[in-house]
């Protein structure tokens, strides 16, 4: 015990140490660092929700990721992170290749409407911008067939994301499966570990279940599994960090881990530089030292 609690002071030192020197502002600064010009990536890759940075701009983001050496980012529809007008979207294409960030997923996206039109124009988005994945909010079940037919003319993966017990679709990851399982196999799962473990279930046993068809992970963590309210930096609470990388790199896993830190909008990058060293610091005790995209 002494061990675990000496090597979590070790983290947080180190994030804190980190924060203090961001400065957003050079956000136009040069490309992101990635390890793949110095060596292997680690089997399970790191990324940023871009949900995260909701309180801040495309181009703060980008000097805060760029400080964070993370190059992988699964873009929404907010600030002016991922627009969906077609010129606006093209310059922030634009920005993140100058600064050496792919964008891996786009969502949450919402499909409210049952509609050719509207779906096709979510799928187009993501086309533009060359995603391969799109995180899906609440898809509703008799939706799912019209949504299947995009997703075979345009070879784009579907992600839905659970929400956990708010959620009247998609609480768990589990109530996803049931529904897609005889499915096109690009139909599959966004697991949030946070909103998984409020809904009652087993997270490392949701990502065995799910094996092929999960294409996403939102990270997360938690002091109490009962509580939304209870969100900490990844390593504070009670997630089972080891384990979900364990589970991962045993079903091959190729998509991206997420951070999706929710709290402290105004200003997350303290929890958020925290979340990124502990789970470097796991990857890195499980023998994979280039733990940084």
């Amino acid at each position: 015990m002494e061990t675990v609690f000496s090597r979590r002071n070790f983290v947080r030192s180190s994030a804190i140490a980190a924060a203090a020197c961001f400065v957003p502002s050079l956000a136009a600064a040069a490309p992101v660092q990635t390890a793949a010009a110095n060596g292997t990536l680690p089997p399970v890759q790191l990324g940023l929700a871009s949900y995260t940075f909701r309180n801040f701009t495309r181009s703060q983001m980008i000097g805060f990721m760029r400080q964070l050496s993370v190059n992988a980012l699964n873009a929404k529809d907010v600030k002016d992170h991922l627009p969906m007008d077609p010129q606006e979207e093209a310059k922030a294409l634009a920005d993140y290749a100058a600064a050496g960030i792919k964008l891996h997923a786009a969502g949450a996206i919402y499909f409210a409407k049952d509609e050719d039109e509207d779906i096709r124009s979510k799928f187009e988005y993501c086309k533009r911008a060359g995603i391969p994945v799109i995180v899906a909010g609440d898809p509703s079940p008799e939706t799912l067939p019209r949504i299947e037919k995009f997703v075979k003319q345009y070879d784009i993966r579907i992600a839905i994301h659970n929400h956990g017990p708010e959620d009247t679709l998609w609480h768990s990851p589990l109530d996803i499966l049931k529904v897609v399982k005889n499915m096109d196999p690009r139909i599959g799962c966004c697991i949030d570990v946070g909103h998984t473990v409020r809904a009652g279930t087993d997270v490392v046993q949701a990502i065995h279940a799910v094996g092929p068809r999960l294409f996403n992970i939102h990270m997360k963590d938690l002091t109490d599994f009962q509580s939304k309210e209870s969100q900490v930096a990844v390593g504070d609470g009670m997630m089972p960090l080891r384990p979900i990388f364990e589970a991962l790199i045993s079903t091959k896993y190729s998509g991206f881990v997420d951070l999706e830190y929710e709290v402290h909008a105004d200003d997350p990058i303290l929890g958020v530089a925290s979340s990124f060293s502990y789970m470097r610091g796991a990857l890195a005790g499980m023998g994979f030292a280039r733990a940084i995209e």
